[in-house]
C-alpha cells in the first residue's frame, strides 16, 4: 500500500443529491418535497417541538424539582488545604488570593477532609460540625 494509491472504501462516498433537475433524476418536479404545505415552500419552517398547534410535549409534562440559583456560590475547602496556608488568620479574601476558591465565590465552607495540625482562626467562613471540632482541637477558632 502506497500513499498515492489510497482511496475511500466502496460505498463510503456518495454523490450529492441534485434535486429539481428533471424527471430522470428521480427528484424532479416537486424535488422530494411532496405537494403543498409548509415544507414544500421556500422558507417553510416550524420550531423544534412544534406539534401543529397541539400543546407540545415539553409543555404538557409537569415541572418537577427545584434548581437553586445560588448553589455554586459557596466553595468547599478541605482541612488539609487550610494546613498548607502560610497565614494563621483566614478569610474569604485569603482563600481567593491563594487560589483555593474561585474568584466568583461568595462564601466558603470548611469540610472535614484531611488533618489540621496548626491553630488557625477563621473569619466569615462556615465549617461543618466535624471540621469545627477538628479546628478547635488543634487550638484554632471560628468567628462567623
Amino acid at each position: 500500500m502506497e500513499l498515492n494509491n489510497l482511496k475511500p472504501g466502496d460505498g463510503a462516498k456518495h454523490s450529492k443529491k441534485r434535486v429539481g433537475r428533471g424527471i430522470g433524476s428521480g427528484l424532479g418536479k416537486t424535488a422530494g418535497r411532496g405537494h403543498k404545505g409548509q415544507h414544500s415552500r421556500a422558507g417553510g419552517y416550524k420550531k423544534i417541538g412544534f406539534e401543529g398547534g397541539q400543546m407540545p410535549l415539553h409543555r404538557r409534562l409537569p415541572k418537577r424539582g427545584f434548581v437553586s440559583l445560588t448553589a455554586g456560590d459557596t466553595a468547599q475547602v478541605r482541612l488539609s488545604d487550610l494546613a498548607k496556608l502560610a497565614v494563621d488568620e483566614i478569610d474569604l479574601l485569603v482563600l481567593k488570593q491563594s487560589g483555593m476558591v474561585s474568584g466568583t465565590a461568595k462564601g466558603a465552607k470548611v469540610i472535614l477532609s484531611g488533618k489540621l495540625d496548626k491553630a488557625v482562626k477563621l473569619k466569615g467562613i462556615a465549617a461543618t460540625k466535624g471540621a469545627r471540632a477538628a479546628i478547635e482541637a488543634a487550638g484554632g477558632s471560628i468567628s462567623e
